[in-house]
């Protein structure tokens, strides 16, 4: 069964990236894990080091749990609004958190993850700043987490004016993002 993790970095239940969220949830084959970044009981990096020298995390929190997913998910989706032209502080935290797959790779010379992934990125935001910068952002996350088939970037960069669910060239985004995870290589 396909599975799916889904980081979501808005700290709004009914806003516009939880609206797309639910079209992928309500769409997307198997099973889905969520992560929402502002309910979750997960702390960012403290950069102890722990990571250097030994497997996981010395942080023993929600994260552990999310560690055991990412090594068997298919799929991620990294969804988030824009602030002050980035991903938001607390997906911030939450990224934070797989320094563990650097260091693995950097300094222990071991590979972290071995199942490759299918990996998309979702943004939203008012529209006065660029989407490339939380997008790469994004990307970087995608790439620890073993995701290197990233989807084209999906966003609705003027929700001030429309909401992102009302953005047709949204909505089409959304619906190839579904087909792209549902398409079983």
């Amino acid at each position: 069964m396909m599975k799916t993790l889904i980081i979501n970095g808005s700290p709004r239940i009914n806003g516009d990236t939880a609206s797309l969220i639910n079209v992928i949830k309500e769409n997307i084959e198997g099973e889905y894990r969520i992560i929402d970044a502002y309910r979750c009981s997960i702390s960012p990096c403290l950069d102890c080091r722990f990571c250097w020298e030994n497997n996981g995390c010395a942080i023993n929190d929600e994260m552990q749990e999310i560690y055991d997913y990412i090594q068997i998910c298919d799929n991620i989706l990294i969804a988030s609004p824009i602030y002050f032209s980035e991903l938001t502080g607390k997906l911030l935290d939450v990224g934070s958190r797989l320094q563990t797959y650097f260091c693995s790779k950097f300094f222990r010379k071991e590979e972290p993850i071995t199942k490759s992934k299918k990996g998309a990125v979702v943004l939203v935001g008012g529209g006065d700043g660029s989407i490339s910068k939380p997008y790469e952002t994004a990307c970087t996350l995608l790439n620890h987490m073993n995701c290197h088939n990233i989807h084209d970037v999906v966003f609705s960069h003027n929700t001030n004016v429309t909401p992102a669910i009302a953005d047709k060239q949204t909505l089409k985004g959304i619906c190839s993002i579904i087909d792209f995870f549902n398409n079983v290589e």
